[in-house]
């Protein structure tokens, strides 16, 4: 009876953890501090072949213009590669980054 109990106690502290990561806080200010104007904006799933939509859409960044995105996309994932696309053609991606550990992300030159 004694390692039923044990066993089922895991299961309900496992069950609380899985619970607090599904529930971080995805909310992330990216900021334009390159000197460029950024156009568009992606965040995808670490590990996902193809990038999702351009979170910025219409919207254009110039340089020292903060954005606060919620990268959550209903997987309960907490990485995520940032690609970020500027009007002079050039782009910088970011792989692997948490954004249940972060509150901001600053694009640099």
């Amino acid at each position: 009876m004694k390692i039923i109990a044990t066993l089922a106690a895991a299961g309900f502290i496992a069950a609380l953890a899985s619970t607090a990561a599904s529930a971080a806080n995805r909310k992330v200010d990216i900021i334009n501090e390159t000197g460029l104007t950024m156009s568009e904006f992606y965040a995808s799933s670490t590990g996902t072949e193809d990038w999702e939509e351009d979170i910025l859409g219409a919207d254009i960044m110039e340089p020292g213009d903060t954005f606060e995105i919620d990268i959550d996309d209903g997987s309960g994932a907490c990485h995520f590669d940032f690609k970020a696309v500027f009007t002079n053609g050039s782009s910088h991606v970011r792989r692997n980054v948490n954004v249940c550990k972060i509150s901001s992300f600053t694009y640099t030159r």
